[in-house]
């Protein structure tokens, strides 16, 4: 990997953490804000609401933007004029999708069924971004936009005491998404007339992802739906804060997978292993590197942490420690799904995570009438579990990839020579600026 190349993929993968980061927690203190304003009872009833609009709106996307990820990340300068056919190809039915789901959920979600098509386009639009290799659209939208504006609409709505109007206060930012999206992609994409063949080819390689995206998205949410089916809203609201700082190891993860997702699409579509190893260890380092601190402080603090929901939430230590135990693990596999689905096993991808729900349900419904958030928890932990040792089995006996080997220790040393280079090219810079003045 040449030094250029290197130097775009840590800037891109610690802008896409950062970014995360500060999106985690800003929804970390979301959670303590509805906590604190509002009953055990409410606050999981709100949370349950937003769980199913994450998961409908995961269901509705078809993960068109992943497989927009892949054509444009594919396409060479002169293809271009054909990418405005597949951003539209992708489009339509993910809007049809979302406006059913809508229409469906609307007894549930009240007036937040509403947006849920506002949601969709609006990722779909941000992850064509991320196939020109754009991650600052990304970090600012999704990393700071609009989890921030969340928060301030939330804290608005729970100091007036107006638990119904939460839904609506933590919808309202996903327009956001799709007004700076489309202004970025405004002057990559040309508009052009559609070409034959194109929404064929986008699904033909998207509909095992969207089958699989969309058991992604309930994997990552139906534990605090089926806490609150089984165990009450009381108990998905400790569910949720416990367990609100696995969002941090998720958006990590997401921000070093949107960094190099395009790289390792281009890597193993032209053959070059070699580089998709790389790629592969480097980003796994910094993801363990970035995420280990954060899991082995809450494993220590929760205590702490978690009586800043509120007294009757200081009895989920154990939620978080199993929680803190599995995310080390999960990280220490790297970005497994990523790489497979890169390499064009999206069929596999599949059924593993048919095989990680399989797991998460079953174990649910036999702990959690029992054992409440605990059981949740360990629900969640059996599939995560299978989620990443499966795929990261089937990248060895396939490739011969591993999360970690001799580019490990390399990417490390490599990025502190070209952070020590940076530093002096902008000291340069700043010497001949004043030498000019």
């Amino acid at each position: 990997m040449t030094a250029l190349a290197d130097r775009r993929l840590r800037r891109g993968g610690i802008a896409g953490v950062l970014g995360a980061g500060c999106g985690a927690v800003a929804q970390f203190v979301l959670v303590m804000v509805v906590t604190r304003a509002f009953s055990p009872a409410d606050a999981g009833a709100f949370f349950t609401v937003t769980a199913m609009a994450l998961m409908a709106a995961g269901i509705a996307k078809l993960d068109a933007g992943n497989g927009l990820v892949f054509f444009i990340a594919r396409a060479k300068t002169y293809d271009y004029l054909g990418i405005s056919g597949y951003i539209r190809a992708a489009l339509v039915p993910c809007v049809v999708a979302s406006c059913l789901a809508g229409a469906v959920l609307y007894p549930r979600l009240g007036p937040l069924a509403a947006i849920l098509p506002v949601m969709v386009v609006g990722d779909v639009l941000l992850a064509a971004t991320r196939g020109f290799g754009a991650m600052r659209p990304t970090v600012l939208v999704d990393g700071l936009l609009v989890p921030f504006s969340q928060l301030a609409l939330v804290t608005i709505a729970a100091l007036a005491g107006a638990v119904a109007w939460l839904p609506v206060a933590w919808g309202a930012p996903y327009a956001l998404v799709a007004v700076v999206a489309r202004a970025e992609l405004r002057g990559r994409v040309p508009r052009t007339a559609y070409l034959p063949g194109t929404a064929r080819d986008l699904w033909r390689h998207t509909a095992p992802r969207s089958v699989a995206g969309a058991i992604q998205a309930v994997f990552q949410r139906l534990d605090i739906v089926v806490v609150a089916l089984l165990g009450g809203p009381a108990q998905a609201a400790v569910y949720t804060a416990a367990t609100r700082f696995k969002v941090v190891g998720q958006l990590a993860n997401q921000g070093l997978a949107q960094a190099v997702q395009a790289r390792l699409v281009s890597a193993l579509a032209d053959g070059e292993r070699a580089r998709a190893r790389e790629l592969y260890q480097t980003a796994t380092i910094w993801l363990v590197l970035l995420t280990w601190p954060v899991w082995l402080a809450y494993a220590a603090l929760a205590p702490w942490l978690l009586r800043l929901f509120g007294p009757t939430y200081g009895s989920a230590v154990p939620v978080a420690l199993v929680l803190a135990g599995t995310m080390m693990v999960a990280t220490a596999c790297g970005m497994v799904d990523v790489v497979l689905t890169a390499a064009g096993h999206t069929g596999t991808s599949l059924l593993n995570l048919v095989a990680a729900v399989t797991c998460t349900v079953a174990l649910d419904v036999a702990l959690i009438p029992v054992h409440g958030a605990f059981g949740a928890v360990i629900g969640w932990s059996g599939g995560v579990l299978v989620k990443n040792l499966l795929p990261l089995w089937q990248l060895h006996h396939r490739y011969g990839l591993h999360p970690f080997g001799r580019h490990t220790l390399p990417a490390l040393r490599g990025s502190a020579v070209a952070w020590t280079e940076e530093r002096r090219e902008r000291s340069d810079q700043s010497d001949e600026g004043r030498q000019r003045t």
